[in-house]
């Protein structure tokens, strides 16, 4: 059985729409490298502002 980590123990970013830190989430274990919003939603609405 694996360790556990605590959340303080995980990477962390800040999201480039409303500029609050997150943290990895293992759905983006994958992808964490091009993970750059913290939501759906932020990523979204920096989408809509560029127009």
């Amino acid at each position: 059985m694996p360790k556990m980590r605590r959340k303080s123990d995980l990477p962390s970013r800040i999201c480039a729409a409303c500029g609050l830190p997150f943290t990895w989430r293992k759905k983006w274990e994958r992808d964490w490298d091009n993970v750059r919003y913290c939501s759906e939603r932020c990523r979204r609405s920096s989408k809509r502002g560029d127009s």
